[in-house]
């Protein structure tokens, strides 16, 4: 294992996952994480725990699942976790696995720059932000976001909870993201309506340097997009899934003050001072579109109102 990995391994296991002497702990992996994977399982061994590692051939798109055999082997441990190519967190087996009462956290893209950068970052401080938003948008029922690059979107929530991303999973059936920081919603399906301009990083295509991705939505899907060559990926990235593959998936506040912006929409989304739009699957978050896609767009420096009043502006938090 590189030492740069150890500190922040144990982070994750000891104090995010709180793996205890004896639990069963399996990670997940494929050829592209190895190094991660290894890392987490050494670490999970010194905490002496029956500790396993599982490495799977890369899925092809984030929410792809696993194959049956492994969705089964997922049910049956008391922490999981998931340092892989593509994300496994809007997949049926990593639901209900959850659902089994496991505790999860999935780690999709990670980079070694990341886990070592991020996993020391004050948790709780995290945590305590992410359930005030989430405890926002539970209450909301309309949610605008405008910005000064043309964002002006309206996503209707009523009824719908908010949910946040702690990085503190304790209990059974617990599940985040690793690094986690993040409060987010399901809109409610064929309600939304305006244009949102993703000029942060979308999910696989990675950081938007010079364009930007210009999205139409209308009753809650994306009708066009445009923006060059990375509108035309994205377009060519969701066609395989039809219209669900344009449902508007998620509306989500970046809580971790540690994040920034690499390309890799695990840690993109998590940025202090901006929000991110996914399209694609929201069963995960109560919502009834299952797809096998989820594709965030992160958008800076937004304005966003819920129910009239401003909690953020120009990605300045106003609560």
């Amino acid at each position: 294992m590189k030492e740069s990995l150890k500190a922040p391994s144990l982070i994750a296991l000891r104090d995010c996952m709180a793996v205890k002497k004896g639990e069963s702990v399996l990670i997940i992996t494929d050829e592209n994480k190895r190094e991660i994977g290894y890392a987490l399982w050494e670490t999970a061994k010194e905490l002496e725990t029956e500790a396993m590692i599982l490495e799977i051939i890369p899925t092809k798109s984030d929410g792809e699942e696993p194959p049956r055999s492994v969705a089964e082997i997922m049910k049956s441990v008391d922490v999981l976790l998931c340092p892989t190519t593509k994300s496994l967190s809007h997949t049926d087996a990593r639901r209900n696995a959850s659902k089994a009462g496991v505790r999860i956290a999935t780690l999709p893209g990670i980079t070694e720059d990341t886990l070592v950068r991020t996993l020391d970052a004050d948790y709780n401080r995290i945590a305590e932000l992410s359930i005030k938003l989430a405890k926002i948008l539970t209450e909301a029922k309309i949610i605008r976001v405008t910005t000064e690059k043309g964002t002006d979107i309206t996503m209707p929530v009523e009824g719908r909870e908010g949910h946040e991303d702690t990085g503190l999973v304790h209990k059974p059936g617990d599940f985040a993201n690793l690094p986690a920081g993040e409060a987010y919603i399901a809109p409610l399906e064929e309600k939304s309506n305006g244009v949102f301009v993703v000029d942060g990083a979308m999910a696989g295509l990675g950081v938007l340097k010079e364009t930007f991705i210009k999205i139409k939505v209308v009753d809650g899907y994306a009708t066009e997009i445009s923006g060059g060559p990375e509108a035309e990926k994205l377009i060519e990235t969701i066609e395989p899934f039809g219209k669900p593959g344009r449902n508007i998936a998620e509306f989500g506040i970046g809580t971790n003050y540690k994040a920034q912006i690499t390309g890799s929409p695990l840690e993109d989304e998590k940025i202090i001072g901006t929000i991110h739009i996914a399209l694609g699957d929201n069963v995960s978050m109560g919502g009834t579109v299952n797809v096998p896609s989820h594709l965030d767009g992160i958008i800076r420096k937004p304005t966003v109102e819920i129910d009239g009043k401003i909690i953020m502006k120009n990605g300045e938090f106003m609560i």
